[in-house]
């Protein structure tokens, strides 16, 4: 069966018994016109829209049906933790080929589904639509924070210290390996590729389910925001190198990142262009580090001193040998990739 042999209402019933019951706070939800949620009392909402398109953002051809479900949901929530937002509800809308197999639509409302009991985040309502093109998830997530609290990109100062969380390339090395079994045509699946007991199938794995199950760091989101220990965050949805002319535009400053400190999978230049890691990209006034101490020790994700900011506004990767080089601009949805400038 195919989603073009339900009714509307046939698919919205598949999805709605994945979800978790919806809490008191959700007066109207899946099934009415609009979504009617109560506030949460003396916070602030944070609202973020992404969209996951096939054959731009993921590739039926090796990302399974769970993993597409997972992603739509995760570069989301990968959105309010680097606002330092806790997740709290999401609007689904999903543009389906009338020929995707009813077993792909279940399996990426299977993978959705978890990761948003996983957060406790409620679906609150969506669409469903059919299209000619390709198939599109498109994600409205809402978390809250307190005020004064939500992170910002244009916070940091020049002698502010630069960290990342966790690793970066990880992933770009695992979309490059699954695309390499998919381009060979081999018995070798992206399921195969997560079994095994080599030390390479080992490795395949980590790298692919780095790419194809990110994970948002919402909990270290959260911890910069109550501690105040962040001065300007965001993810690396785009890559290291984005996420550093982001802020430094945004925040009026230069940075110098270490290439030699940065916590890498592989090549750095690939690595720092390279997007698709969800890690988060912060800086910390140095009045301010006890702070970021008390956060490590519950973040649950190593973080890593990869730099500082500066006052003259040049972004320079120093290299071990005292070379400064200018720090690339990495991926870019429109225009040239050199197209970033600070206005």
């Amino acid at each position: 069966m195919t989603v073009g042999d339900c009714t509307e209402r046939e698919l919205i019933a598949r999805i709605q018994h994945r979800l978790l019951p919806p809490p008191d706070w959700l007066v109207v939800g899946v099934g009415d016109d609009a979504a009617v949620v109560e506030p949460e009392r003396n916070r602030l909402d944070v609202l973020t829209v992404d969209a996951v398109v096939d054959g731009v953002h993921f590739d039926r051809a090796f990302v399974p049906p769970h993993a597409i479900g997972h992603r739509a949901l995760a570069v989301n929530l990968s959105d309010l933790a680097a606002m330092g937002a806790a997740p709290r509800l999401a609007l689904l809308s999903m543009m389906l080929p009338a020929a995707l197999p009813l077993a792909d639509f279940d399996g990426i409302a299977d993978g959705f589904a978890a990761l948003a009991g996983r957060y406790r985040v409620h679906v609150a309502g969506g669409n469903l639509t059919r299209t000619p093109g390709p198939l599109t998830i498109d994600v409205t997530a809402v978390g809250t924070v307190k005020r004064r609290q939500a992170l910002t990109r244009g916070g940091a100062r020049a002698g502010d210290e630069i960290y990342v969380s966790g690793g970066i390339g990880a992933a770009a090395a695992g979309l490059t390996r699954l695309r390499e079994v998919a381009s060979q045509q081999s018995a070798v699946t992206s399921h195969s590729l997560q079994t095994g007991d080599s030390r390479q199938a080992t490795d395949d794995r980590r790298l692919t389910a780095a790419y194809l199950y990110p994970e948002p760091r919402l909990r270290l989101g959260v911890l910069l925001s109550r501690n105040r220990a962040a001065s300007a965050c965001m993810d690396l949805s785009d890559g290291l190198a984005d996420a550093a002319h982001q802020i430094a535009c945004a925040s009026g400053v230069g940075m110098t990142i270490d290439a030699d400190a940065l916590p890498v999978e592989g090549d750095v230049k690939a690595a720092i262009t390279a997007g698709d890691d969800y890690e988060l990209f912060f800086t910390v006034r140095p009045r301010t580090r006890q702070r970021l101490r008390t956060v490590t020790s519950h973040a649950g994700v190593p973080l890593t001193r990869i730099g500082v900011c500066t006052e003259r506004r040049d972004i320079l990767l120093a290299r071990s040998n005292g070379d400064l080089e200018p720090m690339p601009t990495g991926y870019a949805h429109f225009g040239r990739p050199d197209g970033l400038r600070c206005r």
